[in-house]
């Protein structure tokens, strides 16, 4: 049942993407090679099957409290609040759910976030949203085994330049099997620069 379901999705892509080929022109494109459909299942497959890395994302399952630090701007005075989050592995063991809750500038702040390892790209994958905004923000992160820490970067809205995103950077380390940093970083208001814009040290609850 399972090779019929991969297999039918394989032919739905491979006929989706034949007509955005015949459809489509669009310049510099990479040249398409095909693929066989026994190549194309498998490797649909694999792509599909949660491995080490979706493990080892499980492993932060549960509850966590955090010991947070913000600089609204670039040697500006450090601003300490706590939070709370709960994660939890989705999709049977293929995605992490992150529930933040906590407060800033003494207001109630909620955020969420899925997290993902795209068995295809190797590469971690990441959406957040929260009740302070109302874009998403996406990022992709190379896992680095020497310093046990995801590298994320992406595009987040500014709202200070309606209509534009700037580039965000998240390391994300996993010091111990009961704590956890995050580490953000963003440019500078007034002159553009990437600054550390927060810190989050989770202790497992």
């Amino acid at each position: 049942m399972k090779n019929l379901l991969f297999a039918a999705c394989t032919a739905i892509l491979f006929t989706a993407c034949d007509k955005v080929k015949m459809d489509v022109k669009t310049e510099k494109s990479e040249e398409w090679k095909p693929v066989d459909s026994a190549t194309a299942t498998k490797a649909w497959m694999d792509y599909a099957t949660p491995g080490e890395m979706q493990k080892m994302m499980a492993k932060s399952d549960g509850a966590w409290l955090g010991e947070n630090t913000m600089w609204m701007e670039n040697g500006g005075k450090p601003m300490k609040t706590t939070s709370e989050a709960i994660n939890k592995m989705i999709f049977d063991g293929r995605y992490q759910v992150s529930e933040h809750k906590g407060d800033f500038m003494g207001m109630p702040f909620e955020g969420m976030s899925i997290v993902g390892y795209d068995n295809s790209k190797k590469k971690f994958v990441s959406t957040w949203i929260d009740n302070m905004g109302t874009g998403i923000m996406h990022g992709e992160g190379d896992w680095n085994p020497s310093t046990k820490s995801i590298e994320f970067k992406g595009k987040m809205t500014d709202p200070s330049r309606p209509g534009k995103d700037c580039d965000f950077r998240e390391v994300f380390t996993f010091i111990d099997d009961n704590t956890q940093k995050m580490e953000m970083y963003g440019p500078d208001s007034k002159t553009g620069k990437e600054y550390k814009t927060m810190e989050i040290v989770y202790k497992r609850k």
